[in-house]
């Protein structure tokens, strides 16, 4: 990944499943999303790029939330401390589950 990232660019590697961009809101943060069966994922359709499911930054002090769906930022309303908590609740309960069958196996 190179040192200084370009706004409205999603840099992608493949080598590190990862891809990394700067903030959509313009507030200069990076964000990191790493691709993994209980992270993101992203579709190459030949021609535009989709993460899934959307990027919402809660640890960064601008809170922005968005899809980046067929390579365009699709901004959405930022989630309330209530749907934060909730979300990240489901988050860790999804993964738990993943590595437990992952683990059965």
């Amino acid at each position: 990944m190179p040192n200084a990232l370009e706004d409205g660019v999603l840099y992608i590697s493949m080598e590190y499943a990862t891809a990394i961009h700067n903030c959509a809101c313009g507030c200069g943060n990076r964000v990191v999303t790493p691709f993994s069966p209980t992270d993101w994922s992203l579709t190459y359709d030949g021609e535009t790029v989709t993460l899934y499911p959307s990027v919402g930054n809660w640890n960064f002090p601008c809170r922005s939330h968005y899809w980046i769906r067929n390579s365009k930022i699709i901004p959405v309303p930022a989630w309330s401390d209530r749907e934060i908590k909730e979300g990240r609740k489901n988050d860790t309960k999804r993964k738990r589950a993943y590595f437990k069958r992952k683990k059965k196996r």
